[in-house]
């Protein structure tokens, strides 16, 4: 497979994960931890991660809490 260029929060990013999921684990994201995403500014819901296939030029936010006041 050849690798993908995506964007990931902004940034040029390679990679060969074929779903998000695969994406996410491949960079570090523990899947039990409060964060959510979207592909190309649409929200994917956590149950779609594991079939949302990735496409070349798709441009992932993976966006975590703010905690404080």
């Amino acid at each position: 497979m050849t690798p993908l260029e995506i964007h990931i929060n902004g940034e040029p990013y390679q990679t060969r994960a074929p779903h998000l999921q695969d994406l996410l684990l491949e960079r570090g994201h523990a899947l039990n931890s409060a964060f959510a995403c979207a592909i190309n500014n649409t929200f994917v819901p956590r149950v779609q991660w594991p079939q949302r296939a990735l496409l070349q030029g798709d441009r992932v936010d993976v966006i975590a809490p703010i905690t404080g006041g």
